[in-house]
């Protein structure tokens, strides 16, 4: 964008100072001296100098040929010259040469001399210098920079073209009245030739423009896209873009994601599990045989009961400390889900998790009992521990219910609970993603249909305000292998 010189003129005129004065000072002292032109405006100053003097040497300050005043005038001639033509290091250096070429003609006595006069035009000479050289300088660079901002946008230009030509996606420019003007070649051989002059909304078969934003469409190809309206910045003839996103493969990019979010789940849980090992191997043994050697200390003979009263304390929190943590090891790996299977893995959590909250968990158990694949076990028990630990914290449920169905090739999940509920989002939906809340709320219940849908299950959430909350998932016998697995 192109700026006013206006405000740079301002700026030079009034900042007056030593930092003026030493710019032009600079300025003077760096002429173009290897310009030819440069010199033969000094050859002139010098040849007007000269004339000057040789006039007042030999004649009068009343009478001559020549009047006093008009050689110092006539040095305008080659100071403008040089504010033109070099701007303000050419019309300084010009003045002050000019300037000092005068000393002597000033020297001279009253009555061959002007030197009154000639001061004054010295110095009307060297404003002009200033004046003409500052205003022909903050115009050039004006005129620089509107040329560097047009060389700029015309290569901006080249590049967008550039780019426009060569993407893989197709493209087309709409006019205001969302006509196209203008197709790349990949959307020419989309839609045709005849695509240019054409509506928009007939191409792609839509009744206004804003529909289009975000929406798949199926094109003539066959493949789908996903179409992005771009406006376009107001001052041209081009009103919107629009942008289509070949998403045909976007299923295979579903899948791919997929496996990633269940090799994270799996590197998540063998941490947990590296993790409950490591604290119950070492800093779990640790307290314990600190509590023993409290408990030892304590009961020693000649100890003060002070200190045998401080050790028992110590003893109790050393307990206390321990059982915290083999409470955490369990929470992160429960060794009854590898050891024994599901149901002990949920009736020993649930024995706990009553024991801690004083509420009763009525769980119940129907159908063939019969160990499942590892990680269908893991994600219904997470599901499980994940549901009635939202009961309990964050509900304020009197009452929690889990019933565990056995059925053919399936195992059905059901926890429900007489809590404060929430509104759902989607009621009744029978998918992974149904019933989750709010957009950023209840993340628990996302992860939950997260590991239900990555073993190919799925997961409804059925609840409301003050009716308490009903989490309900499907999950195979084997990972993929229910109705929204993966073949």
């Amino acid at each position: 964008m192109t700026r006013s010189w206006a405000p740079e003129t301002a700026r030079l005129d009034l900042d007056a100072g030593p930092g003026k004065l030493a710019d032009i000072v600079r300025r003077a002292l760096r002429p173009p001296l290897r310009d030819r032109r440069f010199w033969m405006v000094q050859v002139v100053v010098v040849f007007l100098a000269g004339l000057h003097l040789l006039v007042d040497v030999h004649s009068s300050g009343r009478t001559g040929a020549f009047p006093g005043g008009i050689p110092v005038a006539l040095l305008i001639v080659p100071v403008g010259y040089a504010a033109l033509r070099y701007g303000l290091t050419g019309s300084a250096a010009t003045a002050a040469w000019a300037s000092l070429l005068w000393l002597p003609d000033l020297l001279l006595p009253v009555d061959q001399g002007h030197a009154p006069s000639d001061v004054v035009n010295l110095l009307l000479v060297d404003g002009v210098a200033l004046f003409f050289g500052q205003r022909i300088e903050v115009e050039r660079r004006a005129h620089a920079r509107v040329e560097r901002a047009t060389l700029g946008r015309l290569a901006a230009e080249a590049r967008y073209r550039q780019l426009f030509e060569a993407n893989l996606a197709p493209i087309l420019v709409l006019d205001a009245r969302e006509v196209v003007r203008a197709a790349n070649p990949a959307a020419t051989a989309l839609f045709g030739e005849g695509a240019i002059g054409t509506p928009a909304t007939e191409l792609v078969d839509a009744s206004q423009l804003e529909e289009l934003q975000g929406r798949v469409v199926t094109l003539g190809d066959g493949h789908d896209y996903r179409v992005a309206v771009a406006e376009l910045p107001e001052g041209g003839d081009d009103a919107a873009q629009l942008v289509f996103e070949d998403v045909t493969k976007e299923r295979s990019e579903t899948r791919r994601a997929a496996r990633q979010r269940a090799l994270m789940v799996a590197a998540e849980e063998e941490q947990r599990r590296r993790l409950a090992r490591e604290l119950h191997d070492e800093p779990l043994q640790l307290l314990l045989h600190l509590a023993r050697r409290f408990e030892t200390l304590g009961e020693s003979s000649g100890v003060p009961a002070a200190v045998a009263s401080s050790l028992e304390d110590a003893r109790l929190r050393a307990l206390e400390a321990a059982t915290r943590l083999r409470n955490l090891a369990r929470d992160l790996r429960p060794p009854a889900l590898d050891q024994l299977g599901l149901v002990p893995a949920l009736s020993s959590f649930l024995a706990e998790a009553e024991d801690d909250s004083g509420l009763p968990l009525d769980f119940e158990v129907s159908g063939e009992t019969r160990r499942l694949h590892p990680d269908v076990e893991l994600g219904a028990f997470r599901i499980v521990q994940e549901a009635v630990r939202n009961a309990l914290r964050h509900a304020r449920a009197r009452e929690v219910r889990v019933h565990l169905a056995f059925d053919p090739d399936l195992v059905r999940l059901d926890v429900v609970d007489d809590g404060a509920g929430f509104v759902v989002e989607g009621e009744g939906r029978s998918n992974e993603h149904s019933g989750l809340g709010r957009s950023g709320e209840h993340l628990g219940l996302v992860g939950m249909a997260e590991r239900a849908s990555l073993l190919g299950g799925r997961l409804e959430v059925h609840s409301s305000v003050g009716r308490g909350t009903d989490v309900r998932a499907w999950l195979p016998d084997e990972p993929g292998g229910g109705p929204n697995g993966t073949a």
